[in-house]
């Protein structure tokens, strides 16, 4: 029989969770089965996990098909009801070793996630195919962007303590892996719920502080309304801290801004690159940004793309709105789906051209790359690098950056 089979859709937090069901899955003996780790974001995020589930029966016939994900918590019973589908799992349930077990053969069993107050304590030893490791450090959103349907998937915030933040990241440096990115729902959320109400940046201070061996950390995506003054010191003084900072932007405007239920202004968010700029002057800027949000007309939009110019994003992630059902904005006045199309891709090419100008600005200088797989990684920007030599995975080594190829920089090891 073959071991199960974890298949991840959405963001890191999953990929973080979805090792954690491949040990449980090991350690209750479950063979021939494949787990379908599933996001609900979107509606088109739920269509594609409907769709992975289909392609997973066709592949693999005989194999115990388990789903479970934000989208299997939100809506449990739908997924239930498809023919290729042998059970639902929750959000709290996939994280426990007993759901795995092959006796096990309840076709629903999901809790009702609003009542979670526990965080997920797991201690990965690693991460499948990787050589940089993701931690959960937060978990939940207490937020109600009008967008938004992971609340319901998560439940309310929680964080982990720092203590067993700290040994999560000893652990695996001492099996090997060079980068820990820390993730979560809401990472700046982080703390308000643990004794002494720790802030993200203390955490993140405490992190590095007790690692000393860890050579690299990385942040998943930052709410510009709480990024706290004591992450501002530690991204100042802390050069293991890498320049790579995503913002959780969604918009450039700020009616849309308003009728999304973000917390942060245009003003806000302009400030806060250029406080980040001064701070560390080599940081460059990912964001998540969502194109024709209900309502948004042609000159919310043209101001969405100033915004985007201002604050200098090189990495766009760029998404059409897609309705969620369920959701406030799912009722408002809806962007026609082609105009959402067009604007999306005026944005992927506003952000292309600002990549492609770092990339250019990145030719002659030296790089720190960690080596991924074959002889090709990412530098401390997140630009991905190919080397021209043969260098073993899981290394960190100093490049000369020679030209740009195919979206890559291309690096001679000094």
């Amino acid at each position: 029989m073959s071991e199960a089979k974890v298949v991840t859709l959405g963001c890191r937090l999953n990929t973080y969770e979805s090792e954690v069901m491949r040990k449980n899955a090991q350690e209750a003996g479950l063979d021939n089965a494949v787990i379908v780790n599933t996001c609900a974001v979107t509606g088109e995020a739920v269509r594609q996990a409907r769709q992975t589930i289909r392609k997973m029966r066709k592949n693999d016939p005989d194999a115990k098909i388990i789903v479970t994900g934000c989208a299997a918590q939100i809506d449990p019973e739908s997924f239930a009801e498809m023919d290729e589908v042998d059970r639902v799992i929750g959000n709290k349930e996939k994280l426990e070793v007993e759901s795995f077990l092959p006796e096990r053969t309840e076709l629903i069993e999901v809790t009702d996630i609003m009542d979670v107050r526990e965080t997920a304590n797991h201690l990965i030893d690693g991460f499948d195919g990787h050589t940089r490791a993701f931690i959960e450090v937060q978990q939940g959103c207490d937020h109600r962007c009008t967008f938004c349907i992971i609340p319901f998937g998560r439940g309310p915030n929680r964080s982990v303590p720092i203590g067993e933040i700290v040994d999560r990241v000893k652990n695996l440096v001492e099996r090997g892996y060079r980068e820990v990115v820390l993730t979560g729902v809401d990472v700046t959320s982080y703390g308000p719920d643990l004794p002494g109400q720790p802030t993200f940046g203390q955490m993140v201070r405490r992190v590095l502080n007790n690692v000393p061996d860890l050579p690299r950390l990385r942040l998943s995506s930052l709410d510009p309304a709480a990024i706290d003054d004591d992450l501002f010191d530690v991204i100042a003084t802390e050069p293991r801290l890498m320049p790579h900072f995503h913002l959780s932007l969604q918009a450039g405007e700020d009616m849309v801004l308003k009728r999304m239920k973000r917390r942060h202004t245009v003003a806000d968010a302009i400030a806060l690159c250029d406080k980040i700029r001064g701070l560390r002057p080599d940081a460059v800027f990912g964001a998540d940004l969502i194109a024709g949000f209900p309502t948004e007309d042609d000159a919310m939009f043209a101001t969405t793309m100033e915004t985007l110019d201002r604050c200098q994003i090189t990495f766009a992630h760029v998404f059409p709105y897609s309705s969620r059902e369920g959701t406030p904005a799912a009722r408002m006045p809806q962007v026609p789906g082609d105009i959402r199309k067009k604007r999306a891709a005026k944005i992927r090419a506003l952000g292309e051209a600002a990549l492609d100008e770092f990339l250019s600005g990145r030719v002659g200088k030296t790089v720190s790359v960690l080596v991924e797989k074959n002889n090709a990684g990412h530098c401390e920007h997140y630009c991905p690098v190919q080397l021209t030599s043969e260098v073993e995975a899981g290394q960190i080594v100093s490049a000369k950056v020679e030209k740009i190829q195919d979206g890559s920089l291309i690096a001679k090891v000094i």
